[in-house]
């Protein structure tokens, strides 16, 4: 490859895997590397291009090595954010990447449009890229647990407190975010364009543990997919992967990978067999992310991240057939 070609993101995560350390490195490589959600919907729904070259994608892998030998800058970033949403951490990362990382120049962020006095959205980042193509990239990071069923819609794919929906979103982000850049109004913001709009869907999609439903053709076939399991088959699914340890994600550790934990940090509780958190998912109202932790024979001493996936209430897959249907 020369630097005058594109390059794919996916080879950030495949230079990577395995090697960066601080957990808050890795999600800002996941959201660069990993792969969308969605296919393009072209014109008006075009996919993010973070590399213009194979020689920027080479740099950031550089750039993102040193940040990991000495990550205090990008923590204090975000530490000055005061950030408890998933979505506003991954609009941080990004940003940070834009602002100090070899690929693009970021313009603005959260741009807000109003009109007659009313903000009507916000345009998340405008880049230029070295090339000088000016970008509006709408970001959104979603996980979305697919409802069971044979259809192949995105209505099938329910956010885990069932107040959203793929579709939805996807209609927000098609008929709303994106065009706002070529409003009459942004142009007297004073940001120049014409500002080509692209989306940034970054996120998992997580499948029933025991059905394999069929995928809608809007969505990459490449994503990255969990498991749901209900509490009453928790039991059941645990015992295919009998030697695996388990732990709770909080939502602000729901992007990339957990780093390797060591038998030291397992054994002192970082780690949790299946029965015991079966006792913790009856003292919680609503779904939980867990992943499971196999022993890792590239390193001994650790265990690894091997599978993620929801454990939601036993009511709950009702609910969510009725919220996708609803659509229909």
């Amino acid at each position: 490859m020369t630097a005058l070609e594109p390059a794919e993101p996916a080879a950030v995560l495949d230079a990577l895997q395995g090697v960066l350390v601080d957990p808050i490195v890795r999600d800002l490589a996941w959201l660069l590397g990993s792969p969308s959600l969605l296919r393009g919907h072209p014109p008006a729904g075009e996919l993010a291009t973070v590399f213009e070259t194979a020689r920027e994608c080479t740099a950031t892998i550089d750039w993102l090595l040193e940040l990991d030998s000495d990550p205090s800058a990008l923590r204090q970033a975000l530490a000055a954010a005061r950030i408890i949403r998933l979505g506003r951490y991954a609009e941080c990362l990004l940003g940070y990447f834009l602002g100090h990382g070899p690929a693009g120049r970021l313009v603005a962020a959260n741009v807000p449009l109003r009109v007659a006095g009313r903000t009507i959205g916000e345009c998340d980042f405008l880049v230029e890229t070295a090339s000088g193509r000016r970008l509006h990239w709408e970001l959104a990071v979603k996980c979305y647990l697919h409802a069971g069923g044979a259809r192949a819609e995105l209505a099938d794919y329910v956010g885990p407190s069932l107040q959203d929906r793929f579709d939805l979103k996807l209609a927000h982000l098609l008929e709303h975010q994106l065009p706002l850049s070529a409003r009459q109004e942004f142009a007297a913001l004073g940001h120049l364009g014409p500002w080509q709009p692209q989306m940034f869907v970054k996120g998992w999609l997580f499948y029933p543990f025991d059905e394999a439903p069929p995928v809608p053709p809007a969505v990459d076939p490449m994503h990255h997919r969990g498991f749901w399991v209900t509490r009453s088959d928790w039991t059941a699914l645990c015992a295919r992967r009998g030697s695996a340890r388990w732990v709770v994600l909080p939502r602000l550790a729901w992007l990339a990978p957990r780093p390797p934990i060591t038998n030291e940090t397992a054994e002192a509780g970082g780690l949790s067999a299946a029965d015991a958190l079966a006792e913790r998912f009856a003292q919680q109202p609503g779904p939980a992310m867990v992943a499971a932790f196999e022993r890792d024979s590239s390193m001994q001493g650790h265990w690894r991240e091997v599978q993620r996936g929801f454990v939601v209430p036993d009511e709950w897959p009702a609910r969510a057939r009725a919220y996708a249907l609803s659509a229909a």
